[in-house]
């Protein structure tokens, strides 16, 4: 989750901005474990055949195991509590990733590509770290006509129209397998806009609520997750969960010649 922060800004400031809210959020939070979330069984199912394992921009809330995983974020009190659980960590974003090319056989990317202004950078970056017939797990928000009071706090880009998304997937070289509903985020407006009150004039308060009541309390009620080959129908839908393929033809692709003009 970014915070909203006004795009008038240069981008290395946006950043430092970035940076600070997140070293101060997880500084002062609770690593949850990956078995805690409603993804841990479904990611337990690929362990056997990803061995080399990448999640992007997890903070305090991974979805893949811990130890042995890479993981990279912009904050580092977050990487320094998964470094002591054993996993190995960087500090880098997810527009530049510092790996080989096919360096993973699994990478976890949820509600990250919607914060970024440059959706293209972060998806070519994903494709790129993927080992052709590797797996992609992402997630984020659909429908721009749900754009909401939430979606402008917490610095969303863009909400997806599901063709949209599924076109720009391709264009990465990914085929969705399967989708599922997905999501933590309250239901009811009210309750969204009075966390949004306390994070903005009471966020110590705030932020020692959820992390000791709310996120408790959502943990405990997680509806399991329900997969469906394709992408499901998303009518009802706000933000989905989708297992992407990395065509093993995007390695054929790229050693195409460039069409002269």
């Amino acid at each position: 989750m970014l915070p909203h922060i006004s795009q008038d800004r240069p981008g290395r400031d946006l950043l430092a901005e970035n940076r600070r809210f997140y070293d101060s959020l997880w500084s002062g939070s609770r690593l949850v474990g990956p078995e805690q979330f409603n993804t841990w069984p479904f990611v337990q199912a690929l362990l056997p055949a990803c061995m080399e394992r990448l999640e992007v921009a997890p903070g305090l809330r991974p979805r893949l195991p811990i130890e042995g995983t890479q993981f990279i974020d912009i904050s580092a009190p977050a990487l320094a509590k998964l470094h002591e659980r054993g996993a190995r960590v960087t500090l880098a974003q997810v527009s530049s990733l510092p790996f080989a090319d096919g360096t993973f056989d699994l990478v976890c990317a949820l509600d990250i590509i919607e914060h970024v202004e440059d959706e293209d950078g972060p998806l070519s970056e994903l494709s790129r770290v993927v080992k052709p017939g590797g797996v992609l797990l992402v997630s984020t928000p659909l429908h721009p006509l749900r754009w909401n009071a939430f979606d402008d706090f917490v610095g969303h880009k863009r909400r997806y129209e599901p063709p949209q998304l599924l076109a720009k997937l391709a264009q990465h070289h990914f085929v969705v397998e399967s989708s599922a509903a997905f999501g933590m985020q309250p239901r009811s407006s009210l309750l969204l806009d009075a966390g949004m009150w306390w994070l903005t004039h009471q966020r110590e308060r705030a932020l020692w609520w959820y992390n000791r009541v709310f996120m408790p309390m959502g943990l405990r009620f997680q509806k399991a997750l329900h997969f469906s080959p394709g992408m499901i129908p998303t009518d009802e839908v706000d933000e989905v969960l989708l297992l992407c393929r990395k065509s093993p033809r995007a390695v054929e692709s790229a050693l195409l010649p460039m069409p002269q003009a």
